[in-house]
């Protein structure tokens, strides 16, 4: 396998736009590379946007943030109240809101949704990412759902256990609200993380998996 390093500009924190549909995709997606990241660069700022979080799943979201990041590192969480399963049909207003982040912030890495996902939401929060970014890293994070929507990712993290064991800790305590759907269950975080250590050989025997579509070396 080639490994590869993120560099970040020079005298410059390494800047990291995490994008997420709802109040748990960034966890789930990509929690335990936001951990590492942040344990592994002294120097990086991460931003955190919420599309839809109203509610119960506002309050969870912000808890979560702090629970991921160290306040230091966290310099932006923003968090929009669009219809959770409706964003398409209020597709105008979304693409508004990503034309406001291209004015705020050039991101060195972006963690995003599939394009691909069976879900009507994060097509459209992924198609935008690639739409308003035309010149950046972007990773795109998997979501495990009922749809059965799971794919080949071409890039891996591995996660020492630490880091893949807090994450799904933070997870089940951050977003009390989800306890009631069946597949809101610890094993389900591990059982994907282990499926993609297996096919990284990740020491651990775990990692999160992304989706790559364009990569400059």
């Amino acid at each position: 396998m080639i490994h590869l390093k993120l560099d970040p500009k020079k005298n410059a924190a390494l800047q990291v736009l995490c994008l997420g549909c709802h109040s748990d995709d960034i966890e789930i997606g990509c929690g335990g590379a936001i951990l590492r990241l942040a344990e592994e660069y002294t120097d990086i700022d991460f931003h955190w946007v919420v599309f839809s979080a109203v509610g119960a799943r506002e309050t969870e979201a912000k808890r979560s943030a702090e629970l991921f990041l160290d306040p230091s590192k966290l310099k932006g969480l923003t968090l929009k109240s669009f219809p959770d399963g409706f964003m398409p049909f209020v597709g105008a207003d979304v693409k508004s809101a990503f034309e406001e982040l291209k004015q705020n912030i050039c991101p060195d890495l972006i963690f995003t949704h599939n394009r691909k996902d069976a879900h009507q939401d994060h097509r459209l929060i992924a198609e935008l990412t690639w739409n308003t970014f035309r010149n950046h890293l972007i990773l795109e994070y998997e979501i495990p759902k009922y749809d059965g929507d799971m794919g080949q990712p071409s890039v891996f993290m591995p996660l020492e256990a630490a880091v893949y064991q807090k994450k799904v800790q933070y997870i089940m305590g951050a977003f009390q609200s989800q306890h009631n759907k069946h597949w809101f269950q610890p094993e389900t975080f591990l059982s994907l993380m282990r499926l993609r250590g297996m096919e990284c050989n990740a020491p651990s025997g775990y990692a999160e998996a992304f989706y790559c579509r364009k990569l400059v070396i």
